[in-house]
């Protein structure tokens, strides 16, 4: 993850919220040009286009059940669209600042209702196990 945050990739890390209510930062954002291609980031099929708020959302569920989340993306895909990693799925919408001055994507997953660190999946930092108290 050090190498992402030197070059600059990495705005924004995964910070998970203490309980499923509270603050953390629920993906990561990665710097990302206004109008860029944006890669699927895992094979899937795409669940959700829309808006949330003002910001165009694209959801994509992968086959072990888990579902990536990237935004601000304004894509031509529909539900039901098949992608597979590294495709490209949309683009990084203008005017949209999440990130500013700059601009990023936002990438969340999750497994069910629990959010996980997307980098994770890429291999670039370990999976959090929580253990019960003893």
């Amino acid at each position: 993850m050090s190498d992402l945050r030197a070059s600059g990739l990495l705005v924004a890390p995964f910070e998970a919220p203490a309980e499923r209510w509270s603050p953390g930062h629920r993906g990561v954002d990665l710097a990302h040009p206004s109008g860029a291609d944006v890669l699927a980031p895992q094979d899937g099929v795409v669940s959700y286009v829309g808006f949330v708020v003002d910001r165009p959302l694209l959801v994509i569920t992968h086959p072990d059940g888990l579902r990536s989340t990237l935004e601000p993306v304004e894509t031509r895909l529909t539900p039901g669209s098949t992608v597979v990693q590294g495709d490209v799925v949309g683009t990084t919408s203008p005017g949209i600042a999440h990130c500013p001055p700059r601009t990023c994507v936002h990438w969340g997953v999750r497994r069910g209702d629990e959010y996980v660190d997307p980098l994770t999946l890429l291999g670039l930092v370990e999976p959090v196990v929580l253990l019960p108290d003893r």
